[in-house]
C-alpha cells in the first residue's frame, strides 16, 4: 500500500529492470545496509546528528508513528504495515510523546477543577495542537 507521492516514484521506476524495482547500475541491490545507505546516514548525520545512527528498520517505526497520529485504526495500520498480529503492530505504533505528555497534563487539569475524567474520556480525547520544538 503506497501513498500517490510513493506511487508515483515507483512508476517512474518502471521498465528500468525487468524483475526489480530500484536496480543499481543493472543489478537487483542484495543488501539494504550497503554503502550507499552508510554514505546516505553520514550525510544526513550533518544535517541531523541523530540521523547517523537511522537504520533502515527505523523508517517502519516513524511510519506506524505517524499512522497513529494521523488517527489511522489499528486494524487499518496492521494493514499498511503488513502485521499480523496487533502486538507488533503496537509496537511500530507508539504514541508521540507530546500526545502523552499532553493527556498527563489534562489529568492535571482536571484534577485542579476537582472533576473525574472517566478514563475512557480521557483516552479518547483529540489531542490539541502542540507546537513542535524549534
Amino acid at each position: 500500500m503506497l501513498n500517490r507521492v510513493a506511487q508515483s516514484v515507483i512508476e517512474a521506476q518502471r521498465g528500468q529492470h525487468k524483475d526489480v524495482v530500484f536496480p543499481y547500475r543493472g543489478h537487483a541491490v542484495e543488501t539494504m545496509n550497503n554503502t550507499a545507505w552508510q554514505n546516505a546516514r553520514t550525510e544526513a548525520a550533518q544535517q541531523d546528528p541523530y540521523l547517523g545512527d537511522l537504520h533502515v528498520h527505523d523508517l517502519r517505526h516513524t511510519v506506524g508513528e505517524r499512522l497513529r497520529a494521523a488517527g489511522v485504526s489499528e486494524e487499518d495500520r496492521a494493514a499498511i504495515l503488513w502485521h499480523s498480529s496487533k502486538s507488533i503492530t503496537t509496537h511500530y505504533s507508539m504514541a508521540r510523546i507530546a500526545v502523552l505528555r499532553e493527556r498527563l497534563d489534562r489529568i492535571a487539569e482536571e484534577t485542579a477543577d476537582k472533576r473525574e475524567v472517566p478514563l475512557a474520556e480521557l483516552l479518547q480525547a483529540k489531542p490539541r495542537r502542540i507546537p513542535e520544538a524549534a
